[in-house]
């Protein structure tokens, strides 16, 4: 393939990734105009809907705009060979093959985050700001962006060194050593998560004896659930919505609520979110989950091997010579098709999941509180309660909350 048809194609690709976000996000926020469905009826009162509608917009919009910044920004790197002039620039003082990437990516990683604080700073302090959800300070963005770069050095940096490494020691079959180490980290990561990285970010306390956590132990009682690990996270110094996660794999796994869905919701509707959860490790979705990321990881790795050392890849993004972080951006581009239908699949797996995970909760506890501490959660995030759709088939893990109630009702 010419150097000239892969440009193309990059352009191809990355103006038809921007074209069907636009028109999928134009499709939702119309959708979202819809009166409220029958079965949801009653979860905003008009003025709160009317809130809704307002914030839905604006979020809408305003990440069609930075979108749109960023769709015309790589356009233009690309078509004026910037990436290929960024990498020549850095082989006037680092002709070394195995520290030249780490400087590209690190200084791209610099000028994209510098480019992204003003929209994050908009979008929290201002958008969410405004509808009452932001509660995060000036001093805990710039902790939380100051972390973030230490991990992203430190994690980024010493698993992008490895690469390097495979790729230039061993040759295209470097894919699967690679392959190897990402299992590792992965696995690590699902193990060590809440433990290691979480609590950099956040306070985690365990559970206080008292009327939920009784109810929780009693409910792992009686569906034989042995777990010790019940943990508040303090959500609410960032963001007044609301969550739940469960994380680790066998001893360390662990059962994370937000101290701001505590605050809203009642011991019954609690437990039942928390038998949700329980049904996910039940199921065995999250080692499902687990197994096929890391297999999609493998495949991902396969076909970058196939053109790792493809200088017409390199010429097309603008360099003078083959480069492997050049091919690497490359591929992110060339790949992001095969990454869109990946995400579809999972997302309807995903949907598939939630599902169960429902039907569990209303087989071993009950659908009343789940399905009204669903509804509040809807409310207290503003949630648009009519997604078009397509937006829901491409875009949502979990199924719209109209959907999730009927099948809880049914």
């Amino acid at each position: 393939m010419t150097e000239q048809t892969i440009f193309t194609i990059l352009l191809v690709i990355i103006t038809f990734d921007f074209t069907l976000e636009r028109i999928l996000s134009f499709l939702n926020r119309k959708s979202a105009k819809k009166p409220i469905p029958i079965e949801l009826e009653g979860i905003y009162d008009k003025e709160k809907y009317d809130k809704s509608q307002a914030y839905n917009e604006e979020v809408s919009r305003f990440g069609s705009f930075s979108a749109t910044f960023s769709f015309v920004l790589l356009v233009l790197a690309i078509y004026n060979g910037w990436f290929g002039m960024l990498d020549q620039w850095i082989r006037t003082f680092s002709p070394l093959s195995l520290v030249s990437p780490l400087i590209f990516f690190g200084i791209l990683f610099v000028i994209s985050d510098l480019i992204n604080i003003p929209f994050s700073v908009y979008r929290n302090f201002v958008i969410e700001a405004k509808y009452g959800f932001n509660k995060m300070t000036a001093k805990t963005f710039i902790l939380d962006k100051i972390k973030g770069y230490i991990l992203t050095i430190i994690i980024g940096g010493l698993l992008l060194s490895v690469l390097i490494y495979f790729v230039n020691a061993i040759g295209n079959d470097f894919w699967y050593y690679f392959w190897g180490v990402m299992t590792a980290f992965v696995l690590f990561a699902n193990l060590f998560y809440t433990s290691l990285i979480l609590p950099l970010f956040n306070k985690l306390t365990a559970m206080e004896e008292g009327e939920l956590k009784s109810s929780i132990q009693a409910y792992c009682s009686k569906v034989n659930f042995p777990l010790k690990n019940i943990f508040i996270m303090d959500g609410s110094k960032r963001s007044s919505k609301g969550n739940a996660f469960f994380s680790g794999l066998g001893k360390k796994k662990k059962v994370v609520l937000f101290d701001t869905l505590v605050e809203k919701h009642s011991t019954q509707e609690l437990t039942a979110v928390f038998a949700h959860e329980v049904g996910h490790y039940k199921k065995k979705h999250i080692l499902f989950s687990t197994i096929f990321s890391i297999l999609l990881m493998g495949f991902m790795l396969f076909l970058f091997s196939r053109m790792a050392y493809n200088a017409e890849v390199s010429w097309a993004m603008g360099g003078q010579t083959s480069a492997l972080h050049l091919n690497l951006l490359a591929f992110g581009i060339l790949y992001s098709p095969i990454s869109t239908l990946l995400g579809i699949i999972g997302n309807l797996i995903s949907r598939k999941n939630e599902y169960e995970a429902d039907a569990y909760a209303k087989e071993t506890y009950d659908a009343t509180p789940l399905i009204t501490g669903l509804k509040k959660m809807s409310s207290d995030h503003l949630s648009n309660l009519t997604p078009h759709p397509a937006y829901v088939f491409v875009h949502y893990s979990h199924p719209p909350l109209k959907e999730r109630i009927q099948a809880l009702e049914s």
